[in-house]
């Protein structure tokens, strides 16, 4: 008999939009075959091509999802953290993972096997209709983000993503950023050089970084700034709905 997954662990899958709504029930038939795993940075996940088996929930830590091109760089295609799942599309379509999966920094990862996923929900035609509704609401959330990458300028777009680092109450705040540069870069959907603009123009809101840890002398100003077009204060991509709190609890003193 499997082991029940920590509280914590729930919480965590909770926030993702395809089990978001769920009863605890339906919940627990859903996690009954999810293994928890930690992996250190660099670990390789999966391989393109590989068969899709299984899918993840990322605990902790971050992982990137990347292309190789011709000449070996890698094209990073999407980068995920506490509350957010990948590779349930390649697992759903048995067409093999098209893309690979990495630890982007040291990760607590909730693994789902197809087997027992599918299984399930052909024994539970309800369940089925409903992990279809929620992958509707996905569908639109991935459609707000794409409005946000395509309309939002870049350091608005960065500083709302220092927003979410920050303790919902907190006048000023130190936090550290949870992964290097270049992977938040490609995450907000930048390139390296307009991360490091994006960041010089956010001193005029009193935010400032020295290596990887960010001071912010005034977080309802910041906040401000990041709304200024009107758009949300998520970071694209890095919030699913209430994952805020989640996001604080990375951080981390600073080094």
């Amino acid at each position: 008999m499997r082991p029940t997954l920590s509280r914590e662990a729930l919480q965590a899958v909770r926030q993702v939009p395809l089990f978001r709504g769920l009863e605890d029930e339906t919940l627990a038939l859903l996690t009954g075959g999810a293994v928890e795993r930690s992996y250190r940075r660099g670990t390789l996940l999966f391989s393109e091509g590989e068969p899709a088996d299984r899918f993840y929930v990322v605990l902790d830590g971050w992982v990137k999802l990347f292309r190789e091109s011709p000449d070996g760089n890698e094209c990073m295609v999407g980068l995920f953290t506490r509350g957010e799942s990948f590779a349930e599309a390649a697992m759903f379509d048995r067409l093999g993972f098209p893309v690979h999966a990495a630890v982007a920094e040291d990760a607590r990862l909730l693994v789902f096997t197809a087997d027992h996923f599918l299984t399930t929900l052909e024994q539970n035609h309800g369940l089925a209709l409903n992990l279809l509704a929620n992958l509707s609401g996905l569908l639109r959330y991935l459609v707000r983000q794409l409005d946000q990458l395509t309309n939002q300028p870049t350091y608005q777009r960065l500083a709302a993503f220092i927003v979410s680092l920050c303790p919902c109450d907190a006048h000023q705040a130190t936090v550290c950023l949870p992964c290097d540069k270049m992977l938040i870069a490609g995450r907000l959907g930048m390139k390296p050089e307009s991360f490091s603009r994006a960041m010089a123009r956010l001193r005029e809101v009193g935010v400032t970084c020295e290596r990887n840890c960010v001071q912010i002398d005034d977080v309802a100003a910041l906040r401000n700034f990041a709304n200024a077009c009107g758009q949300p204060s998520v970071a694209p991509a890095v919030l699913n709905g209430g994952a805020k709190s989640s996001v604080r609890g990375m951080i981390q003193p600073c080094r």
